[in-house]
């Protein structure tokens, strides 16, 4: 399904909004574009009207206009059969107004000659006699118009106020419905985030994700919120006045809908070109947002290695493509918007000067002055909604790209959350001939096979990159298993969902995550089936109380950048209390003591004797002290597992765990590699 049809199927969670505010808009673009004709009829029938034939009456009426003591009214006023009364009239010649008592054979070129007007139409010619009228004389004529200027006018405010009222409110539930389309499409992105495996974030940084969210779900609301609001006015807008144009004069109308494949053609050719541009802008501006994300989080180590200025240089780079491709796209709009309406609008104009001055100013087919004005204002306001639309191009642009990029992570195959209540399984672990592989054929995990009963420590050795996170991430299904199975209590985890099967698992990592928060809300998650006294418990139990007595709020202390306020072994206490308060059938500490103090360590060993305790635990140690008390030890070597057993069995072999034990002991023999 294409990007638009898509974006469409969200618009119409919302269609019933959209359809009363483009209802709305109708309305109000009808009461606008009223104001033409209404002004032609000003000028026609009411301003230029005194041209019209006048009849000499009897007796005054409301109409009549008092003329040296005869009474005069214009037939159109006049609601009897006119031709029995007769005919005078009132021309213009020049800015002078002349009063004839009589009515004329034809109009054309005027001219005055002492006191007669003489009327010239090809060979014809026609004299009448005429009397010159004074200021008062003709305002005397213009009476009988003022009311109807007036009615017309207030006619016109009421219509303008109604369209601004309109107007209004079609913006705002527009607007709305198109906060309503981001707000669920952000919680949608965000809760995709959620469903995807942790593999898809390994190559990509969190600053482009980041970039999905925001930038890219912005440059979408613009779509509802701007663009399409003006595509639709301006459609409105533009079939209004064409339909008006068609009232007012149909050759000239079908001129000007030559406007309409010429838009068309000219949006096709604008997307083939802009299309590339942006998507390009998107892909940097994504850079862009990965590098700062990166610089910050390792804001200690650049500042520490003095690689300021490489790193500003990394950015420059990026920025640098962006700004070209920006300034390209920039060229673009520069030559396809505004001057190509200017050159359409010229075009327009020169076409109607041509018809109306060379053919429809003549004595022949003399055009009025109302509608020529009707069309001059018809014109300008046919090219304000094709401004709009050309200057909305780039964002419709923007707004595909980021689209595309949206839903392609929407697109992206996940698992959904699973609500079900799982029972709580015992903890019993087989590894089955397990062999894995980040990337294809480059296997970090060969023929691993092991068992651990329920209540048991194991415990995971061996030098860096020989497997041991690993087996915790198959464990976790993190990754799923490319040859043998793993089984939890005799089933085989891959058949099971990923959300019951870590209902029951606890992880205690060596770098502790802490959310925004309090120190009591990052324990219990803001899970309501942990209450609060299960939190204190855990934190007590684990040995956290006596830090947090001594701060101002206690368990209620805000927690902020990831507890950065608080120390490494504080930060460690409050991720094992997490755990504990979670009740695991499966604890994984990985690293879990690697950051910590020789102090804070004797507490945080007294914390996982806490932890362990009828659970089946896995550790990741580093520091050999801390695991000896394991009831089995895998020692991994490049995938493998080459050794294993307790420690004492193990410093029997004096292989490579013995090697390892002594080096760290500082007693390790000459003969040791």
């Amino acid at each position: 399904m294409s990007v638009g049809k898509r974006l469409f199927q969200y618009a119409l969670r919302y269609k019933k909004m959209i359809i009363i505010a483009l209802a709305m808009l109708t309305v109000a673009v009808s009461a606008e574009l009223t104001g033409p004709f209404i002004a032609k009829k000003m000028i026609d029938n009411h301003i230029l009207g005194i041209e019209k034939p006048w009849i000499q009456v009897e007796s005054p009426m409301e109409e009549t206009v008092e003329y040296k003591g005869n009474h005069y009214i214009r037939t159109e006023y006049f609601e009897e059969d006119a031709s029995e009364y007769p005919e005078a009239r009132i021309l213009q010649v020049k800015r002078d107004y002349y009063f004839i008592n009589e009515p004329i054979d034809f109009d054309g070129n005027r001219s005055v000659e002492g006191s007669s007007i003489i009327i010239e139409k090809g060979d014809q010619k026609a004299v009448y006699e005429a009397e010159e009228l004074s200021s008062d004389q003709l305002l005397a004529f213009y009476r009988p118009e003022v009311k109807w200027l007036i009615y017309l006018s207030a006619f016109y405010m009421g219509l303008l106020v109604v369209s601004a009222i309109f107007t209004y409110w079609q913006k705002y539930l527009l607007q709305k419905s198109a906060n309503r389309i981001i707000q669920n499409m952000r919680t949608d992105v965000f809760g995709q985030i959620q469903r995807l495996p942790v593999n898809y974030f390994d190559n990509l940084p969190a600053g482009k994700v980041v970039s999905r969210i925001t930038n890219d779900t912005e440059a979408i609301r613009e779509l509802y919120v701007t663009v399409l609001a003006q595509f639709f006015t301006g459609i409105i807008y533009i079939l209004g006045i064409l339909t008006a144009l068609f009232f007012l004069d149909v050759r000239l109308a079908m001129i000007c809908s030559v406007i309409i494949p010429i838009m068309f053609i000219w949006i096709i050719m604008y997307r083939k070109y802009a299309s590339k541009y942006n998507y390009l802008i998107r892909q940097r501006l994504s850079d862009l947002n990965a590098m700062i994300n990166e610089s910050i989080q390792g804001m200690t180590i650049i500042q520490a290695f003095r690689r300021q200025k490489q790193t500003t240089d990394e950015f420059e780079k990026i920025n640098e493509e962006y700004f070209s491709y920006r300034n390209k796209l920039l060229n673009l709009d520069a030559l396809m918007s505004h001057n190509l309406v200017n050159l359409l609008r010229n075009i327009a104009f020169v076409t109607l000067i041509w018809y109306f001055g060379g053919a429809s100013l003549t004595a022949t087919t003399a055009v009025s002055v109302g509608v020529l004005y009707a069309f001059v204002d018809y014109l300008n306001r046919l090219f304000q909604p094709i401004t709009g639309i050309v200057t909305q191009l780039a964002n419709l642009e923007q707004a595909l790209v980021s689209g595309e990029r949206v839903f392609r992570l929407l697109d992206r195959e996940g698992e959904d959350v699973s609500d079900t209540k799982v029972p709580r399984y015992k903890g019993n672990v087989v590894f089955d001939d397990v062999t894995f592989a980040y990337k294809e054929d480059e296997y970090v995990l060969k023929n691993i096979s092991f068992e651990a009963e329920q209540g048991q420590t194991v415990a995971l050795v061996g030098h860096t990159g020989s497997g041991k996170s690993s087996i915790m991430n198959l464990l976790f299904r993190f990754y799923d298993v490319e040859h043998g199975k793993i089984m939890i209590d005799g089933q085989d985890i891959q058949k099971m969902t990923r959300q019951d099967l870590r209902k029951h698992m606890g992880i205690v990592l060596q770098d502790p995550f802490l959310f925004t928060g309090t120190i009591a809300s990052n324990v219990s998650l803001d899970d309501p089936a942990i209450t609060r006294d299960t939190v204190e418990k855990a934190l007590r139990d684990v040995g956290a109380e006596p830090f947090i007595n001594q701060l101002p709020k206690g368990y209620d202390e805000p927690v902020i950048e990831k507890g950065s306020t608080l120390s490494a072994g504080q930060r460690q206490l409050i991720s094992f209390a997490r755990a504990l308060a979670y009740n695991p059938a499966i604890l994984i500490l990985d690293e879990a003591t690697a950051n910590i103090d020789t102090e804070t360590e004797a507490i945080i060993q007294k914390a996982l004797d806490v932890l362990k305790k009828g659970r089946t635990t896995f550790i990741i140690a580093h520091r050999l002290s801390t695991i000896k008390s394991a009831d089995q030890i895998l020692v991994l070597d490049r995938g493998r597992i080459v050794e294993r057993g307790s420690h004492d069995d193990l410093m029997e072999v004096k292989g490579k765990y013995y090697q390892m034990y002594q080096l760290q002991q500082g007693t390790k023999e000459s003969q040791a590699v």
